[in-house]
């Protein structure tokens, strides 16, 4: 059991890992990176306030480094509602 647990933690880990060296995300990693809940990302999306990409015109993805720049911009730009 106790093993388990650790295979689990270290496989968590190198997902975590793998993750950040990916320059591109998708709408689930985006969500895990940033922990922001999916229907709150989905409402950023949709009020164009996250900068996203719709390639093909149904998967959203994200750029790592312009979802950095927006991690840390100031918060009126980053809300729903600005004031």
């Amino acid at each position: 059991m106790d093993s388990e647990k650790t295979i689990l933690s270290r496989l968590n880990q190198i997902e975590k890992m793998l993750t950040s060296q990916k320059t591109v995300l998708s709408f689930s990693e985006t969500a895990e990176y940033t922990g922001l809940s999916k229907s709150y990302l989905y409402k950023l999306t949709s009020a164009g306030v996250i900068p996203h990409y719709k390639p093909t015109g149904k998967m959203l993805y994200f750029k790592k480094t312009e979802i950095d720049e927006w991690l840390v911009s100031p918060k009126k730009d980053r809300s729903l509602n600005p004031k």
